[in-house]
């Protein structure tokens, strides 16, 4: 009979050792307690706005606050100056990746009110990322805490990503091996409400087609000129009558970018900037080569020459259900957000803007009911990190619910405290999920068994950007 209680005795002090309690109230509680001070930081950088790969600002604050907290930081990362790693290594034991961006849409300035109201000349947050990267690091700080306090094995690594907004940024990190020793990644993104179904996101590729003609004078000698903007508007012509002739639920999306300076001068230079995207890569290939032969008529019918430069591609979303679930329960278990008299006011009259009658705040203060499968429209280089390693996310109500990212709605709402709400939420969220994972390493295991499955046997990665290096100056 002692042997037995020596044996389970053994059997306790083991399993507290290898797999701790999870002790969460306390994270939680310091998470409360320092929501000012993570509120501040996003602020900051809701306030710099800086757009993709000249991040510098923001790369800067990140790194001193995760410096601050024992973590160790690699800069640089995958030849990109605005891309790090900071990571915090307890014991060993599992890696787990937090996923953080930061970066600014350009042409989407405004103030933190109601009403559209330019700040000048400048980008703006219009996706939330400065949320994005404050909460992610929140996350990682937290977890850090908790495995001190708690003397758990593992490894917390927040990942630095910039340029996510058309730079692809993510896609070199993978290319480069930085996600190979990692066990599972947990992301999330702003949202106008709370989510964390399974998700879903477009393949994508994206190009700048460049036409070099001859110049002239549009009246005196036009004989004599071979015009670029006439090759970009034969290319766009061709490419928009492709679009009946490809499959209905790809999307194509072209800006011109360069069409000439002056209407009396033959254009002797253009350009054309493309995005082809499809649930499935291999269609979204297709796509794109197809354009580049577009390209390459409208060039030889105006007597012009033609290159292009890949600006950036992405993988679609490869889901896992395994780690979905946990995180679906851990934001059930957090909740959304009530707003103050104050926001809705603010809310109400953002509302109007968005032609919605009434605000649904609901949305913001539910959790919307779990799907396993869900209809891809954006594209996300997230997608390429899910196809190097088990890779869960989620979405949090930072904006007034009915609001479109990309909007300037949404940078007014992620400049007050309606977004800073919504961050700490999945803060929170994204802490449990880790601690879950480092709490039982066979979720881990049986994520990876599914990542494999899904992954497939055979799959080879291949960048949709191609050999190129990161294009640091894409935003030319």
């Amino acid at each position: 009979m002692r042997g037995f209680y020596i044996t389970h005795l053994t059997f306790l002090i083991f399993t507290t050792l290898c797999f701790p309690q999870k002790n969460t109230e306390k994270t939680l509680s310091d998470l409360d307690d320092k929501s000012t001070f993570y509120s501040n930081i996003a602020q900051t950088i809701w306030e710099y706005a800086e757009t993709g790969y000249l991040e510098e600002k923001s790369v800067a604050l990140l790194q001193k606050t995760l410096k601050d907290e024992d973590f160790t930081i690699k800069a640089g990362i995958a030849g990109i100056p605005t891309a790090f790693v900071a990571e915090y290594n307890h014991n060993g034991g599992p890696v787990i990746g937090i996923l953080g961006e930061y970066d600014a849409l350009p042409g989407l300035s405004q103030q933190a009110v109601p009403e559209k109201k330019s700040a000048g000349e400048q980008a703006g947050h219009a996706c939330g990322h400065h949320l994005f990267g404050t909460a992610s690091a929140a996350t990682a700080i937290a977890v850090k805490n908790w495995l001190k306090d708690n003397n758990a094995k593992g490894t917390v690594r927040f990942y630095g990503c910039p340029a996510e907004e058309g730079g692809s940024g993510k896609v070199y990190m993978v290319r480069e091996g930085a996600f190979d020793d990692v066990d599972a990644v947990i992301h999330w993104h702003p949202s106008s409400v709370n989510a964390a179904s399974a998700g879903a996101a477009l393949a994508n590729k994206s190009a700048k087609f460049r036409f070099y003609g001859v110049s002239a004078h549009a009246a005196g000698a036009p004989e004599k000129g071979r015009s670029a903007l006439d090759a970009v508007e034969a290319m766009n012509y061709m490419v928009n009558m492709m679009r009946e002739h490809v499959p209905s639920d790809a999307r194509i999306h072209y800006v011109i970018t360069n069409g000439g300076k002056a209407p009396n001068v033959v254009p002797d230079f253009a350009e054309v900037y493309y995005y082809a995207r499809h649930a499935k890569r291999d269609v979204v290939v297709d796509i794109f080569d197809r354009m580049v032969k577009a390209a390459e008529g409208a060039a030889l019918g105006t007597g012009t020459t033609m290159d292009y430069e890949m600006i950036g591609g992405t993988h679609e979303l490869l889901p896992n259900l395994t780690l979905q679930k946990i995180m679906y329960d851990n934001l059930v278990a957090v909740g959304g957000i009530d707003y103050t008299e104050e926001e809705k006011t603010f809310a109400e009259k953002i509302s109007k803007t968005l032609g919605l009658e009434k605000v649904n705040y609901d949305a913001a203060k539910n959790v919307m009911p779990y799907r396993e499968t869900g209809t891809p429209m954006g594209s996300t280089d997230v997608g390429d990190v899910s196809f190097a390693v088990p890779t869960v996310g989620m979405g949090a109500a930072t904006w007034v619910p009915g609001t479109s990212a990309h909007s300037w709605q949404a940078v007014a709402a992620g400049g007050m405290s309606i977004g800073k709400k919504g961050m700490m939420v999945a803060a929170k969220t994204m802490t449990l999920t880790a601690i879950d994972l480092f709490s039982a390493p066979e979720t881990l295991e049986k994520a990876k068994e599914e990542f494999l499955e899904k992954r497939g046997p055979d799959f080879k990665y291949t960048p949709m950007l191609g050999n190129r290096e990161p294009a640091l100056d894409y935003r030319k």
